[in-house]
């Protein structure tokens, strides 16, 4: 999927509308009882509707004519009647609808939602996150009215023209004919709006979307931008984005206003070319008052529908473009996904074994995980080394892994490997094993543990754990039973308690607390106001990063896990408190498959194997005496990190 950002607009996908809106209007086939109860409304206001002009016609030409005052206050009194009923009646179809449409707009939200969230991290890299909210707020909000106005608008409506035609033609044909002789005119020029109207709107979504994503990513950003005091080029930005998103919306009006003022003149043409066949070409004398009164009544009737008409085809082609979008994420497959027959074993013993494993994200994607690995760090510590060592030609290191015993990898040095992430990749890690990847920014660290939760699948080769492909594995057991640390790990809105019990959702308070104690939290959150109960702000704003880590250590340590993965998990702990904590990460080491990332080689010391990734693959491997004693990669990354 190409990857999109706040100022660029997203693809458009071109789909038929009446797909489109068939395929929105299905869902109103879950109501079909009171989809019902609407119809039989709505055939009795219409019914009455076309009534009133035959009751003003006899009026006029029965007993006004005779003088019947009693017949008039009669007939007024029933016509007065039948309206309140109708005026209920209309709303009571409203009311029904509305509810319908909301209850469609939730079923369509959560369905869109659920869909999201099985979706992999290839999709989320390719677009900001206020674009994919757009689509669940605005975009799915947009479908309100056509939902609600297909049966409470265009149906009515539609058959109110049908009828008034059949009427008018019936009563009296010359009549009738001069009524409607604009309505052609009206129909050519709703065919020529509607193409450039529709794609105005596609282009109006695509604003609006640009538009939500940059203020999400503006605010997430907010302390980041007032520290380096770039209001103002922000401001620049949105105020671009805001002309933008004003323009195309204007031009959009501009083409669905066009048809108010034709429908307009129609409706005028129309009537007085009534008036005038009754009045001079059929005679004065030949047409009843009430007639030509019951006509104009028809006249205004008809119109009246074809403008609610157009009303509604201009909200169907705003919106529809709304629906597009939706349905587009709808169908968008999940890249990842279980097999019919996924494997779900008693548990996981913790061997993992990489054959020949190859990677690559796509061209257009950036390798966020890599890059933001290492913001924090730089390369000021050592990892220039490993890169000049890099660009002189990497064979050398290669062709010694081959002839080192402790080695378990492979790297070829071709250069058509180097630009893969990862590139032949093999190794084996028993269970219970301690592995530490050390490594440059973008060498692939993050990758490997990534491929081993299954958030992507290999371009070639295969992962196993415990002898089991990870793709034949049912992910949602994998991930169960695999504990992720990061450096930047996300607190919810809600308790302390909450947020660890996130690691385990049946987890006691007794465990919660033992989780705390375990990595040395329990004594700084005892210390908060409501302990535990505290509540959280939204990514733990007023927390230290200390204690958004050592909180996200307890929820990982409450887990579980059979494979732990720490990517830079200690990065945001001062030294005192990694010192406090160590002993926790040690308890949480123990007797589990581990995957250390990290830059300071003082965390990783007791690893029981060291991989150093570099240009796809893994330059080196062994045990942390044995690498010294090698006195290769690592050691010249130790003494280049001891004399910082």
């Amino acid at each position: 999927m190409p990857r999109n950002s706040t100022k660029q607009d997203e693809q458009s996908v071109n789909v038929s509308k009446s797909r489109t809106l068939y395929r929105l209007f299905r869902y109103l086939l879950d109501y079909r009882g009171r989809i019902v109860i609407v119809f039989l409304l709505m055939g009795m206001t219409t019914a009455i509707s076309i009534i009133n002009p035959l009751i003003i016609e006899r009026i006029i030409n029965v007993h006004i004519a005779d003088g019947n005052i009693k017949g008039v206050i009669s007939l007024s009194i029933l016509g007065v009647l039948l309206n309140i009923t109708m005026i209920m009646l209309i709303k009571l179809r409203m009311y029904i609808m509305a509810i319908i449409s909301n209850e469609v707009l939730v079923k369509i939200r959560q369905q869109l939602y659920e869909h999201i969230q099985t979706l992999g991290f290839k999709f989320f890299d390719s677009r900001p996150t206020g674009k994919i909210l757009s689509r669940i707020m605005g975009d799915v909000n947009s479908l309100k009215d056509v939902l609600m106005n297909s049966v409470t608008t265009l149906i009515p409506d539609a058959i109110t023209v049908i009828a008034v035609v059949v009427i008018m033609l019936v009563k009296n044909p010359k009549l009738g004919a001069a009524s409607l002789w604009s309505l052609p005119i009206m129909m050519i020029a709703i065919f020529i709006n509607e193409g450039k109207a529709h794609k105005c709107w596609q282009l109006f979504r695509k604003k609006n979307s640009n538009l939500n994503a940059f203020i999400h990513e503006d605010v997430a950003g907010i302390r980041v931008i007032q520290s380096l005091n770039a209001e103002k080029e922000t401001e620049e930005t949105f105020d671009e984005l805001v002309n933008e998103h004003r323009r195309s919306f204007n031009k959009a009006c501009m083409f669905s206003d066009f048809l108010w003022p034709i429908i307009d003149l129609s409706w005028s043409a129309g009537l007085i070319a009534m008036y005038y066949m009754g009045m001079v070409i059929v005679g004065a004398g030949q047409v009843p008052v009430g007639t030509l009164v019951a006509f104009g009544s028809y006249i205004g009737m008809f119109w009246q529908p074809i403008m609610n008409l157009s009303n509604y085809f201009n909200q169907m082609i705003t919106n529809v473009a709304g629906a597009e979008r939706v349905f587009e994420i709808l169908d968008t497959k999940p890249e990842l996904s279980d097999n019919d027959d996924a494997i779900i074993p008693e548990d996981i013993k913790g061997e993992v074994c990489f054959e020949d494993v190859s990677f690559d994200y796509d061209d257009d994607v950036p390798v966020a995980s890599d890059i933001e690995e290492d913001a924090d760090e730089g390369d000021s510590d050592g990892w220039s080394v490993l890169r000049e060592r890099a660009a002189s030609g990497i064979e050398n290191s290669s062709e010694t892994e081959k002839n080192n015993p402790h080695t378990s990898v492979v790297m070829a040095g071709s250069e058509t490997q180097m630009c893969k992430v990862l590139n032949n990749v093999s190794f084996k890690v028993k269970p219970g094993e301690t592995v530490a990847l050390v490594g440059p920014t973008g060498a692939g660290k993050s990758t490997i543990v990534n491929l081993i939760a299954r958030f992507y699948d290999v371009c070639s080769g295969r992962i196993l754990i415990d002898g089991n492909d990870v793709r034949d594995l049912n992910m949602e057991f994998l991930r169960s039973r695999l504990g992720v640390m990061t450096q930047d790990n996300f607190l919810f809105t809600g308790t302390v308690r909450e947020n660890i019990r996130y690691g385990r959702l049946n987890a006691t308070d007794e465990e919660i607390e033992a989780a705390a104690k375990a990595v040395n939290a329990h004594d700084f959150i005892m210390k908060m106001e409501k302990g535990y109960d505290t509540e959280l702000k939204e990514r733990g704003a007023g927390l230290s990063a200390g204690q958004k880590q050592l909180i996200a250590f307890a929820r990982t340590f409450v887990s579980d896990p059979s494979i732990l993965i720490l990517d830079e998990a200690t990065s945001s702990i001062d030294t005192h408190t990694e010192q406090l904590v160590q002993k926790g990460i040690e308890t949480l080491l123990k007797g589990r498959t581990s995957f250390v990332i990290a830059h300071r080689l003082s965390t990783v010391k007791n690893a029981d194997r060291i991989f150093v990734v570099d240009k796809g693959g893994i330059v080196e491997s062994g045990s942390p005496a044995e690498l010294m004693a090698r006195k290769g990669e690592y050691y010249k990354l130790w003494t280049a990190q001891a004399a910082v």
